[in-house]
């Protein structure tokens, strides 16, 4: 395994131990197909990022964040367009929107995933994935 790679899938490990009290509470309610029967990973390593939650199958990327990522906007947006670029649809969400507001945010994702990806990725470049 290349040391990217490894790096990312340990870093991947902490962080799936080490969740916010926001990712928690998301995460009770996405695991196990509870969500439109949707198969969520949470913290999942893509391209150099570690996506919050990802559904591979619908090419879904779900983003938590803190007070920390008012400052970092700009690396945010960077971070959406490259996983734009490789075919997912990102969903952000504030923490305080999770903690505050869980069922509204479900409703949200619900909506997404209802709906069919605007711009799928043909079978074999999935497959490649």
């Amino acid at each position: 395994m290349e040391p990217l790679a490894s790096k990312l899938r340990d870093r991947a490990r902490r962080l799936r131990h080490n969740q916010t009290e926001a990712e928690h509470r998301l995460w009770s309610r996405l695991r196990a197909r509870q969500l439109c029967e949707a198969k969520f990973r949470r913290q999942h390593p893509i391209g150099p990022f570690i996506a919050d939650f990802c559904c591979l199958e619908r090419r879904l990327v779900i983003e938590l964040d803190g007070g920390q990522h008012a400052a970092q906007a700009e690396a945010d947006q960077r971070r959406s367009a490259f996983l734009e670029r490789r075919g997912y649809r990102v969903l952000r969400f504030w923490d305080n929107q999770v903690m505050a507001g869980i069922e509204a945010v479900l409703e949200q994702i619900v909506a997404v995933l209802s709906d069919p990806h605007p711009n799928p990725l043909p079978v074999r470049a999935r497959e490649n994935k």
